[in-house]
């Protein structure tokens, strides 16, 4: 089994569901008392955070990059980055160690191909839905991405980042968002990608009509692919 390197902390609630997941994930593949073996960095969301909304990618990446490296030199095998936002440097904290880095986009994009479609919604924060980083990504495996109208990228943002990193799952954010995937439907959409971790603490299959694309569970799932492969 190879050692899974994670940096964290974007939120450290999103960091709990990736260890919870690949931990359970080794368990239910392997049996007995089996467990992941990964190694973790994580960091001051507030601190980044507060980078980002100054622009200051340059001190992001380093950061970001730093912990890319304890983590390298703890014995991982290759690196996730526990977050969709802060992929905005992921080509930077790849740069910045020997060990592969799991692109979350790259993962997105195989699972949505591998389910035949070509045109996707994605919802995910403010961020990561009015920059175009990320989608063109996904893109860039020949998708079609929609996001939603911009009038709702600040109601997401605060259900993420007011309630979910919180611990906070409300019905009304629920509906809220269930109403986005409609509108993405709408909009032409075949699937919809939940473009983070928080997300899924809201949102279920069973709330929605189109295929759900869970950013973090897919992303577990290549990761236990590799390190069990």
């Amino acid at each position: 089994m190879q050692t899974i390197g994670l940096i964290g902390g974007m939120s450290w609630e999103s960091s709990a569901v990736y260890y919870q997941a690949l931990n359970q994930g080794v368990e239910k593949r392997l049996g007995g008392l089996s467990s992941a073996k990964t190694v973790m960095a994580s960091v001051d969301l507030a601190e980044v955070t507060a980078l980002q909304e100054q622009e200051e990618w340059d001190d992001v990446a380093e950061i970001l990059a730093a912990a890319g490296r304890s983590v390298e030199a703890a014995g991982a095998d290759f690196l996730l980055m526990c977050t969709t936002t802060f992929h905005m440097v992921a080509d930077q904290v790849a740069d910045a160690v020997s060990i592969p880095l799991l692109h979350l986009g790259d993962v997105i994009a195989d699972a949505v191909t591998a389910r035949g479609l070509d045109s996707v919604g994605f919802i995910g924060t403010s961020f990561s839905m009015s920059r175009r980083f990320f989608v063109d990504r996904i893109a860039s495996h020949g998708i079609t991405v929609h996001v939603p109208d911009s009038a709702s990228h600040e109601a997401v943002n605060r259900i993420v980042y007011d309630e979910l990193v919180h611990g906070k799952v409300l019905d009304s954010s629920r509906r809220k968002v269930v109403g986005l995937v409609d509108e993405l439907w709408d909009a032409g959409a075949k699937g919809v990608i939940l473009g983070c971790t928080e997300l899924e603490l809201l949102v279920r299959q069973h709330d929605v009509e189109l295929p759900l694309f869970p950013a973090t569970t897919l992303h577990v799932d290549a990761a236990l692919d590799r390190a069990l492969g």
